[in-house]
């Protein structure tokens, strides 16, 4: 069995205060759920106090990016180093926002897995098709070169700690989301990608979250997916209530 995650991605909100009165709500409702791995994402200016904060609950810390040199002449830079000092555990890798909008190859994304997983870090490494992409017949050709190129070079004991997050891109922010069906159907792709890239046994326990405009009321069919693992959150994670409902989810 492999353990279910709930991540939250925060993306560019909530201050310091609003971070930590957030922070102080979900460790009220979720320090008796230990039968799965919740993990918060914050920006990066609140990543320290929020570490603080958690300590002793059972939730996670993760930055949304990192550079992947540890040190050096790169200004503006966070390096994997830096988290793990700040208290992260997990670092977001390759999303498609990063992607779509600050140019971010899957050769660069690929440099930053590696890195990360150089600092005894946990990538959540997230991938997906444009709707264009979709409606061309090219997700799973995409799906694919996103997979190989970002995993190149990592062998079978590094991909046992890479989690990654399948987010359709045209389901990110958009209430939209993809049916149950769509979403097993690219989940049971990408694990036969890895099963290809590594061997089945591997495959069979890297974890697969579904990322895109997840909500209290849908999660419990995404869940019920077998190749579903956990979800990625994005805009459900800023309110507490939704997010303890996602973190709670029921078994359908």
């Amino acid at each position: 069995m492999r353990k279910p995650v709930i991540a939250g991605n925060w993306k560019l909100h909530k201050t310091i205060p609003e971070a930590l009165e957030l922070i102080e709500a979900l460790k009220k409702d979720l320090a008796d759920k230990t039968d799965i791995d919740i993990v918060v994402a914050p920006v990066f200016t609140a990543l320290a106090p929020t570490a603080q904060s958690l300590k002793g609950s059972p939730i996670a810390l993760a930055a949304q990016n990192c550079y992947f040199e540890n040190s050096g002449a790169f200004t503006g830079e966070v390096s994997p180093a830096l988290l793990k000092d700040a208290g992260c555990s997990h670092v977001i890798v390759g999303h498609s926002e990063r992607r779509q909008l600050f140019g971010e190859t899957d050769e660069l994304i690929n440099h930053k897995i590696k890195a990360v997983l150089a600092e005894g870090l946990t990538p959540i490494f997230c991938i997906g098709e444009t709707l264009e992409e979709r409606e061309s017949d090219a997700m799973m050709d995409v799906l694919k070169r996103q997979v190989t190129v970002g995993l190149n070079g990592l062998n079978e004991a590094q991909m046992l700690n890479v989690v990654v997050a399948y987010e359709p891109v045209w389901a990110i922010g958009t209430g939209k989301v993809a049916s149950t069906d769509q979403a097993q159907e690219a989940h049971a792709f990408i694990r036969g990608l890895l099963a290809g890239l590594f061997s089945t046994s591997i495959a069979e326990q890297v974890r697969i979250l579904y990322g895109g405009s997840v909500k209290p009321d849908n999660v419990d069919g995404l869940m019920a997916q077998t190749d579903i693992d956990g979800t990625l959150v994005g805009g459900a994670s800023l309110k507490a209530a939704d997010f303890i409902r996602i973190a709670r989810f029921e078994k359908i």
